[in-house]
């Protein structure tokens, strides 16, 4: 009997839940979106400032936020709303996640308000309301449009730092205003708490929205002042809350031990490389391992130095993670002293490149002291050696420890400023026991006594780069020429066969400037640079560096915008040491003096 086959159908299962489908927006459109807000609050911000300065205007907005009537998101005609519509503009063009939360929290349920003002018959008939709430929800739908445009993170401390630079400003500039408030308030009688009402009102805006205290009636000029302590307070509290993160990951021993390998196999590549060993950098590696990018983070920019180290076709990974870490903390990229073979290298990922200057390479194979042209740097030499003046060449590892103890003491002594410069170029550590491949080179007078030194980090295997130049201000004169020259002469004992001396910013201009057809942009910009050259060493660097017939290897500033070169300057010039914020402590600092308590070795009996 056949077997009978079953009639039960199989158990339905339940149909999966149907996913929400999220709205794809183009690309295209949210970044439009995302400029849109920026150029909102730009707009705004003008508008405020133009109503603080005209009094026509002023009281027009002022008609316009009063009564039945209200004004679109930001618009109030004071510097409280000027000063957060500009600085959300700088920090919403950063594309930061704070200011996009920020911004929506206050425009959001203001438009849900304005939303529901317009149905009463008291809002809803004047047309300008309906102008202010369509901007209002103009800017909320752009907000909500270019929403994944913005994702640029801040650093964690930022709340904690914002609620204390708060309480401390508006308890200093609510102070400080109050006490000018009742030093000229014309009306009798007013309570402590009046004044600081309208204090704090006042602070807000100029208008009449202090008005209603009857009690205080101030000058107009005491409105003005506390409106300015009081939107200077705000934009404190703003900073802190959306300021980038300061790049806290410096290089750790196992980042420099996988430079250092890579400096091994490509470090000939660049002059400049082994200054991407200083520890106040952090490294950016490729996928592969093969190349990595250096930078500081200086102000908001993330500062890049030489070029990217390490095998050349794995750059662009490493561009990309250095570049992609930017953008998640809204820093600003800038390359200092990239060769020509890098600054292309970044243009293809986005970059701009403006000539900084040359860079001087002497190869050895080329140097030398006869002829005309060499006359001044052999006189020199030969001055300084029959003064009685001896050089001596050694790595850093051939020195003991005392002797490194003295060069190092000399060195900060003979420092030029109480801060030590250098960041592009410039190791800044002199005698740690990790660089013993570095070259020293010791003068001492005729008596034994040190009186200058330099000290060069090495490139590759056959080359050397000039790290830290340190002298005796009463020495001989032309002493830096003789030490070089010594060098150069010498080179082969440490089988060395090019030398990198100084950087000579804007060579171009002044060795074309001064030829014959020179054009007049040429030489107006020559002759701006001579003139700075007082205070700063532009034109000496280069007519020093040229004395060697070196060869000269250009180096350029790249940059992302053009915008933010001011920006870019700035932090340079702080990275380098040749700007450094205001201190205190110049009251207490003590002249740097030689320590007694380390005595100088005796000299060698050969130079």
């Amino acid at each position: 009997m056949p077997a009978q086959q079953s009639t039960l159908a199989p158990p339905q299962l339940p149909a999966p839940p149907k996913r929400r489908r999220r709205i794809a927006v183009p690309a295209r459109l949210r970044t439009r979106a995302a400029v849109a807000t920026v150029w909102y609050l730009r707009l705004l911000a003008v508008l405020n400032i133009v109503a603080v300065v005209s009094l026509p205007f002023r009281e027009e907005v002022h008609e316009h936020n009063a009564g039945e009537f209200f004004t679109p998101y930001l618009a109030t005609a004071g510097l409280v709303s000027a000063a957060l519509a500009l600085f959300l503009a700088v920090v919403m063009r950063r594309r930061k996640r704070a200011a996009w939360v920020f911004n929506l929290l206050l425009a959001g349920p203001l438009c849900c308000l304005y939303t529901l003002a317009l149905t009463t018959d008291a809002y809803g008939r004047h047309l300008f309301n309906w102008l202010s709430a369509a901007l209002t929800g103009l800017f909320v739908a752009a907000l909500l449009v270019g929403r994944r445009e913005f994702d640029a993170i801040g650093d964690r401390s930022n709340p904690r730092l914002a609620l204390a630079v708060g309480a401390g400003g508006i308890l200093v500039s609510g102070a400080l205003g109050t006490l000018l408030v009742s030093a000229t308030n014309t009306q009798p009688g007013a309570s402590l708490e009046d004044r600081i009402a309208y204090t704090l009102l006042r602070g807000v805006s100029v208008g009449p929205l202090a008005d209603r205290v009857d009690s205080v009636n101030a000058p107009r000029w005491v409105d003005i002042i506390v409106n300015v302590l009081i939107a200077a307070t705000f934009l404190l509290v703003l900073y802190a809350c959306f300021r980038a993160p300061r790049g806290q990951a410096l290089l750790g021993a196992a980042d420099e031990e996988r430079l250092r390998a890579l400096l091994e196999l490509h470090g000939e590549r660049d002059s400049l490389g082994y200054f991407a060993l200083r520890r106040d950098k952090s490294a950016r590696f490729s996928p592969s391992g093969k190349a990595a990018v250096t930078y500081r983070v200086v102000g908001g920019v993330s500062l890049a130095s030489g070029d990217p180290i390490g095998d050349p076709e794995a750059w662009p990974g490493a561009i990309d993670a250095w570049l992609a870490e930017a953008r998640r903390h809204a820093w600003t990229p800038a390359v200092m002293g990239a060769s020509e073979e890098a600054g292309t290298v970044y243009a293809r990922h986005g970059l701009d490149a403006l000539e900084l200057g040359d860079e001087a390479v002497v190869e050895l194979a080329d140097f030398t002291l006869e002829g005309r042209a060499m006359r001044v740097v052999r006189q020199a030499h030969n001055r300084v050696r029959r003064a009685g003046y001896t050089v001596r060449v050694r790595r850093h590892a051939d020195i003991p420890e005392s002797e490194m103890a003295l060069l190092v003491d000399r060195a900060d002594h003979w420092r030029d400023g109480a801060t030590e410069r250098g960041f592009s170029m410039a190791l800044g550590r002199l005698g740690d026991p990790a660089d013993g491949r570095c070259v020293m080179l010791e003068c001492r007078d005729a008596a034994g006594e040190p009186r200058a030194l330099l000290s060069f980090v090495p490139w590759g295997e056959y080359g050397l780069s000039l790290d830290l130049m340190r002298r005796d201000r009463a020495c001989e004169n032309g002493l830096m020429e003789y030490m070089v020259v010594e060098l150069l002469l010498r080179a082969e004992e440490l089988g060395v066969r090019r030398v990198s001396l100084n950087f000579a910013m804007f060579r171009a201009v002044f060795e074309r400037g001064s030829r014959l057809g020179a054009g007049p942009v040429l030489r107006v910009w020559r002759s701006v640079l001579t003139f700075f050259s007082r205070w700063w060493q532009i034109e000496s660097l280069y007519r020093a560096n040229a004395k060697y017939r070196p060869v000269w290897e250009p180096r350029f500033l790249l940059f992302a915008k053009s915008s933010d070169i001011p920006r870019i300057g700035l932090a340079s010039a702080r990275a380098e040491g040749f700007l450094t914020p205001p201190a205190l402590p110049s009251l207490t600092r003590r002249a740097r003096t030689p320590n007694p308590d380390i005595t100088p070795p005796p000299p060698p009996t050969t130079p």
